[in-house]
């Protein structure tokens, strides 16, 4: 298991709002290099004002549909990255979602992302009441894979998921963490 990384202070999640675009997009460009090798394969508009404008507007939209959540995460009140959940079911058999994060470039190794996925987890299973948090990463991602096992996240195996972007398939390792308050058998 990865040795802990000491929080820092001051980390938050906030629900991220069209007033975030800005300062999000600021980030996003300057950590363009760093991004890109790991998120979906996504067109350069991910990294411009406009593009960060819409896709706001359609986490907002996914928060509504109850179908995602999308956070900003702040140091202190300044951004640092951001969080969503996506794909949440509620459903009467499986509470679930999937848990994706990025922090940008000039905020890495810090353990940002590590307090992100913690607090997450705490929105996921408290807020939520979801029985289980998914996490997906590309195999050579080393350092998220760490965030997650510093999370108490289990490795399940890889698998390929298909790109809607590209309509290409790209291998991913899938983990997952259980509520600790959820019944078993």
């Amino acid at each position: 298991m990865p040795e802990p990384i000491p929080a820092p202070p001051g980390i938050a999640l906030r629900p991220v709002t069209p007033a975030d675009a800005e300062a999000i997009a600021a980030l996003r460009s300057a950590s363009r290099d760093h991004l890109a090798r790991w998120e979906p394969d996504e067109d350069d508009s991910t990294y411009t004002l406009p593009g960060v404008r819409d896709s706001i507007e359609a986490a907002l939209a996914r928060t509504e549909a109850g179908t995602g959540r999308s956070y900003v995460i702040l140091e202190h009140g300044r951004h640092v990255g951001g969080l969503l959940f996506n794909t949440i079911v509620l459903g009467p058999y499986v509470r679930t979602c999937s848990v994706g994060y990025w922090v940008a470039a000039a905020e890495t190794r810090r353990g940002i992302a590590t307090e992100a996925v913690r607090l997450a987890k705490s929105i996921a299973f408290g807020e939520l009441e979801l029985d289980k948090l998914r996490a997906e990463t590309l195999p050579d991602n080393l350092a998220s894979q760490k965030v997650l096992a510093r999370n108490g996240f289990r490795r399940l195996g890889l698998t390929p998921c298909y790109s809607l972007t590209t309509g290409r398939l790209r291998d991913h390792v899938l983990f997952e963490i259980l509520n600790p308050r959820t019944e078993r058998p």
